[in-house]
Order: C-alpha cells, then sequence, then structure tokens
C-alpha cells in the first residue's frame, strides 16, 4: 500500500491529499509533526518537506506529481481534460509569484519592511482579480467543470482569505468567495482534512 506523509494544515498536501482520494487511491496516511519529522520520511526524501508518497520503492515527493500521479491512476470526472498551457499559467502564478505574496502577508513579522496595503494590492492584481474574472465568466478556473487546477490553487486561495476573514470578506470577489465556500464544503476537502494521530517511526 503507497505511503503518504502529510501535514494537515499545509496547502501543498491538501491538494495532494485531495486529488489522491477522488482518484480512489488507498493509502496508508502518516501526519508528521513540523518540529519532528519522522527519519522514514527524510530517508524517503531529504527536502524534508510534505507530501511525500512512497509506492513500492518510488518516492514522489512533489504535490503536482502526485496529482498527476494519482489522476494517470483514476480520473473519472476528466479532471485532466483541459488546456495544458492555460493550466501551467495558473499553476506558475500561483506556485511562484502568489506563493511568495501569501507569505508576505501572513507572516508580516517576517517582512517588517513591507507594507501590508501593498502587499494586498499587489495580490489583488496578480492572482486574486484574474481569478475573479475568470470565475465570474464560468463556475470554475478551467470553464464549467472542475478541474485539477482548480483543485491545486483552492488550498492557497483559502489561507490567504484565513489570514484576515473580514478584510477579504470586504474585497470585490463575488464569485471567488462562492467557488472557495464551494470547495470547503464539498465532501471531497472534507474528508481529507481528517485529524490522524502524528506518525512516529
Amino acid at each position: 500500500m503507497p505511503i503518504l506523509y502529510s501535514y494537515r494544515r499545509c496547502p501543498y498536501a491538501m491538494r495532494a491529499r485531495m486529488a489522491l482520494k477522488y482518484a480512489g487511491i488507498e493509502l496508508e496516511h502518516r501526519e508528521i509533526a513540523l518540529r519532528e519529522k519522522p527519519k522514514s520520511m527524510l530517508l524517503a526524501s531529504s527536502k524534508g518537506t510534505v507530501p511525500v508518497l512512497c509506492i513500492d520503492g518510488q518516492v514522489i515527493d512533489q504535490s503536482l506529481d502526485i496529482i498527476h500521479w494519482a489522476l494517470d491512476k483514476s480520473d473519472p470526472d476528466g479532471w485532466k481534460n483541459v488546456d495544458e498551457s492555460m493550466a501551467n499559467c495558473w499553476i506558475e502564478k500561483n506556485d511562484g509569484q502568489f506563493k511568495i505574496l501569501l507569505d508576505q502577508y501572513k507572516y508580516p513579522n517576517r517582512y517588517p519592511g513591507l507594507n501590508q496595503d501593498e502587499v494586498l494590492n499587489t495580490t489583488l492584481e496578480l492572482m486574486l482579480k484574474p481569478i475573479e474574472i475568470a470565475l465570474q465568466a464560468n463556475p470554475y478556473l478551467m470553464g464549467n467543470k472542475l478541474s485539477w487546477v482548480d483543485v491545486a490553487i483552492f488550498p492557497f486561495i483559502r489561507q490567504f482569505a484565513g489570514v484576515n476573514p473580514p478584510r477579504f470578506a470586504a474585497l470585490p470577489l463575488t464569485a471567488t468567495r462562492r467557488w472557495l465556500t464551494q470547495h470547503i464544503e464539498s465532501q471531497l476537502f472534507q474528508s481529507v482534512m481528517e485529524k490522524h494521530p502524528t506518525w512516529v517511526d
């Protein structure tokens, strides 16, 4: 049985867990403690971050690679049937500059030289307004159907919204909030957010 090293609140691990669950992959879930990472995980992947998926001697330690591995095994609703170029543009923006801005917004004490209003405005222009425009035109980022792109990006928007919920609620992002709520309340997301005891080697 595949082994997944994960951390409940990590957005990278969230999107991997959602894809694995959707694809019906049976696995052993090993919940880690960030301050005391299990030696077995570090032996499998020296980078020391989650998610890490171990399958019969193979190690996949990038969340996007885990998503694609899972969907290659099973993709009943056609999550992969999207424009690849457009999908990559969204992912590169999310995992690149948006993730940097998210960290700056979430941890202002680490970036004392930055103005938080400017960080928010930059984030709006870079990511949140384009998402809003896309979701005003269609219910999902890639069109009329849920795809792996929604699942890969949603945990990071959830994290951003959670930094200052009243402020996020006041932003002109009606379609984005609806999309976010839909994912948060989905059976798929709820199922991968169940608590697990911390794994100890």
